[in-house]
């Protein structure tokens, strides 16, 4: 792929955002990695959704390094890099960072989204996980390198390709998928099942009961699976 066309992409990515009522003002990115080059793409810092073009789309390596644009890439960049350095030989291409209501909600809580039912089960693999708190220190210093730090601490023990979305405490959600546009749809689902997590939660006063073990794994297996069946295998 020529950095030209992922610039397309990562610019269409960005304005899907709008399409789909993910973001308003100039709250949120999506960032797109070249495997090829080892560089990606993110949106420049500021920049209104309906002034935005390609040219505000900035290439970055994974060094922090703007590449080729006059424009100051998203404040966000260096936490789209940490993802990147630790998830793109999982084949992690896009990253989607947003404030998305219902998603943001549960991150304001401080909570994991709890797995209700099937429709979370499709896209992500139990219950979407929070980060704890990040410190003093870690604020005051490199904040962006470190919420990414915080995210990969508290997506250790899980698989970015069938978790592929995290909580940041206080913050909002941040979501990956293998291309830009993917990574924008698993942005979508998660604003979804997070609203209905949260009428969920709210009507059983949080005694709502968890997915059975085996209805997550058959849902996650048909799409995700080394049997995987879900769509069409020959179009």
């Amino acid at each position: 792929m020529s950095i030209e066309t992922l610039k397309e992409e990562v610019l269409a990515a960005n304005l899907d955002l709008v399409t789909k009522n993910l973001v308003i003002s100039t709250w949120g990115n999506v960032s797109g990695y070249d495997g090829e080059t080892g560089v990606m793409v993110i949106k420049a810092s500021g920049v209104p959704y309906d002034k935005m073009t390609k040219e505000h789309m900035v290439t970055v390596d994974l060094d922090g390094n703007v590449i080729d644009s006059p424009y100051s890439p998203s404040t966000d960049t260096w936490t789209h890099i940490e993802l990147y350095r630790a998830w793109k030989d999982k084949g992690i291409r896009g990253i989607v960072h947003t404030h998305s209501l219902n998603a943001t909600m549960w991150a304001q809580l401080g909570q994991d989204i709890p797995v209700y039912g099937t429709t979370h089960c499709d896209y992500f693999n139990g219950d979407i996980p929070c980060t704890r708190l990040m410190t003093g220190e870690e604020i005051g210093t490199d904040y962006e390198r470190n919420t990414g730090k915080v995210i990969l601490e508290r997506m250790e023990a899980l698989d970015p390709v069938r978790m592929n979305a995290v909580l940041v405490r206080s913050h909002g959600p941040f979501v990956w998928g293998t291309s830009p546009s993917a990574a924008v749809l698993n942005s979508q689902v998660l604003d979804y099942v997070a609203n209905m997590a949260y009428m969920n939660y709210t009507m059983t006063g949080g005694q709502c009961g968890r997915v059975q073990k085996e209805l997550l794994e058959t849902h996650q297996n048909r799409k995700f699976g080394p049997g995987a069946y879900y769509g069409q295998k020959n179009h």
